[in-house]
Formats: structure tokens, C-alpha cells, sequence
């Protein structure tokens, strides 16, 4: 049987729900927004989170308040289905990707609540066994680049691993530091990105400094241009990709294919949409890590429980959401994540 197979008749019964809005300024010099979807019935109660990006989306979406007909009885199945009949934004959002950020919101909160009604834990349904989480911390080095956001959590938990985003304005002595660091597991060079505070243009220049310096990270989502490709043809056993992926079509579509891929649930929007793509991956020896969008709620532990079930020794950038802030606090947990599922559902404690 598929994974989703395990889980796609799951009923669930859904009286009412609530939107809670969370902000918080994260490491990458914005203010993060988000929205916590909450499902009520049978006297429980399911949560996920909504990580679209666009704050506005969010106060469109919390002054519309909880609108959609969503009360019933369905399966896990049946409420997907019914969720892709309706539009889960007032109005358009300010980029496409964002309705699959919703979709994971309302569908990680109804298997919460589906899991909770049945009595049993997300681990039990699958029957496989949580285990403790290896991360990475995502980070910008600012601009000017310098290596003062990643000393500061260096200095404060020296066996942090990271995953960075390379500038063009990186030049051959920062590039030099960060590899004796020994720190850097990943670069992701953000090549699908456009129109966003994090784009960075193809640069073999860049290429070029960057992964001869760094020869065992990961290289995630480079341009693959005419300029770049002479620069990268020896490490595409390297490559990983993230932006593209939104479904198995996705994978398969690949210029080459990988050896490892970021899965983002929340990118992948529905349940069957990750589930499958895990299931892609296992058969076909694909390796995977997971990624987060900046969760400031629940939605951080439900990708960290995903991870402990299905690529928990990979470079997963789930990292606790504090390392996200600009002077990440003490005390933070250290890597690998214990595996800490909650006693009922789809949540970490």
C-alpha cells in the first residue's frame, strides 16, 4: 500500500474553525507573518500553518475571517477534494506558489485533527518509528556579506551546520572563511527565484568560486545556462533541487536526474502530493532532506515529525525557529532534533 493509501480514508469531522496570526522578525531583516489555521470537531482540535510569504495575503485572508464551507463529515480524501473545489483566497494572491502553501495549511491541520479523532499519532498510522532529526540552519550573510550572523551562532553552538544563500557579492576571502569553518553542508544559489528579496541572478563567476571552495556541499538550485553549465558539469553529482519541485512530474522533468532533492511540504501543497513524492524517491534510491518556510508556529514541528519519519539523517533545514532570529537566544537543542512526536496527532512537541 502507498503512504497516502494509509491515510487517505482517515475520517474527520469538522464543526467550526479559528485563524490565529502570528509575526515575528526572522535573520533575513523582515518581518515574517503567517497564519494558524485551526479545526475544531468532536471536541478536538487540528492545527497547521499557512507560510505564505506576502503579508498582505495573510491580513486579507484574517480580515475575511473563517468563511469557507468547510464544516462536515469527510476523509482525509474527501476534504482534499473539496478543498481544490473552492478558492482559498479573498482575492489573488501576489504569487502562484501561495496556493499551495494554503492548501498544506488547511490539509496538515485536518490530518491533525483526523489523527486526533482516531486516537492515534501520525508514526502509528504509517507504522514506522520516529527518529532524532539532523538540521541545518538556513541563512543570508547581508549586504555587504559578512560572516558575523554565522559566528554568532557559531560561537554559541559550535556544531551547527548551515545551509547559505551565495551573492555575487562574495568574493574569494569570505568564500575562504567560510570554508574553514567546515560549517557549510549547502549553498543554494536560488535560481528560480524571481521578484523576490532573495534573488540572485546566474553568476558562473560565482559558480566557480563557490563550489571549488566548498567541494562536499550540496548545491542547490543553480541556473543552468549556457555560462553556467561549463562551470558545474563536474559537480552535478551535487546537485540538489528545491524552487521546481512541486510534484513527482516535477522530479521526473529534471534536466538530470538528482540524487537528492529539498522537499518542501509546504511547496508540495496536499498530503498525496508529499506522500507520493516521498514514495517516488524511496523506490527510485532519490535522496531527500526537508525545508521550511520561516514557520513561526506549529508548522515547524510538523515538518520536523516529517522529517523524523522519512530523511532524518540528511541535511534537513528545519532547523528550530529561534536560529531564524536576529541573536538566536541560549539554550536552543542541538542537532540532531530528539524525536519528540506529540502522544496524539500531527504535531511535535
Amino acid at each position: 500500500m502507498s503512504t497516502w493509501g494509509r491515510l487517505a480514508e482517515l475520517p474527520l469531522q469538522i464543526e467550526d474553525y479559528a485563524l490565529e496570526p502570528l509575526r515575528a522578525l526572522v535573520s533575513s531583516e523582515f518581518e515574517r507573518a503567517s497564519t494558524v489555521i485551526r479545526l475544531h470537531g468532536a471536541a478536538q482540535e487540528g492545527l497547521g500553518e499557512d507560510v505564505t510569504y506576502d503579508a498582505v495575503d495573510h491580513e486579507l485572508l484574517q480580515a475575511a475571517g473563517p468563511n469557507l464551507p468547510l464544516r462536515g463529515d469527510f476523509t482525509l480524501r474527501s476534504f482534499g477534494e473539496r478543498l481544490a473545489e473552492l478558492d482559498l483566497f479573498p482575492a489573488v494572491p501576489q504569487r502562484e506558489v501561495s496556493r499551495r502553501y494554503r492548501i498544506w495549511a488547511y490539509e496538515s491541520a485536518a490530518l491533525d485533527l483526523a489523527l486526533r479523532q482516531a486516537g492515534t499519532t501520525l508514526h502509528a498510522a504509517l507504522g514506522r518509528t520516529p527518529q532524532p532529526v539532523r538540521f541545518v540552519v538556513s541563512l543570508r550573510l547581508g549586504e555587504p556579506p559578512s560572516l558575523q550572523p554565522l559566528r554568532v551562532r557559531l560561537d554559541r553552538y559550535p556544531g551547527l551546520r548551515f545551509k547559505l544563500d551565495p551573492t555575487s557579492s562574495w568574493d574569494e576571502p569570505l568564500i575562504a572563511e567560510l570554508a574553514a569553518t567546515g560549517a557549510v553542508e549547502s549553498v543554494d544559489f536560488k535560481a528560480y527565484y524571481t521578484g523576490s528579496i532573495v534573488d540572485q541572478p546566474a553568476d558562473p563567476e560565482l559558480y566557480a568560486r563557490v563550489v571549488r571552495a566548498l567541494p562536499d556541499a550540496w548545491i542547490e538550485d543553480p541556473a543552468l545556462t549556457p555560462e553556467t553549465e561549463p562551470v558545474l558539469a563536474a559537480h552535478r553529482e551535487r546537485f540538489s533541487w528545491d524552487a521546481p519541485i512541486h510534484s513527482v512530474a516535477d522530479i521526473e522533468a529534471l534536466r538530470h536526474p538528482p540524487r537528492m532533492v529539498n522537499i518542501k511540504p509546504s511547496r508540495l501543497g496536499g498530503l498525496r502530493n508529499l506522500l507520493d513524492a516521498y514514495d517516488y524517491c524511496d523506490e527510485r534510491g532519490i535522496g531527500c532532506y526537508g525545508g521550511g518556510q520561516f514557520e513561526l508556529g506549529v508548522g515547524r514541528g510538523q515538518i520536523q515529525y516529517m522529517a523524523s519519519l522519512f530523511h532524518a539523517d540528511a541535511p534537513n533545514d528545519v532547523a528550530p525557529s529561534a536560529f531564524n532570529l536576529p541573536e538566536p537566544p541560549a539554550g536552543l537543542p542541538a542537532s540532531p532534533l530528539a524525536a519528540t512526536p506529540a502522544a496524539l496527532g500531527f504535531r511535535w512537541e
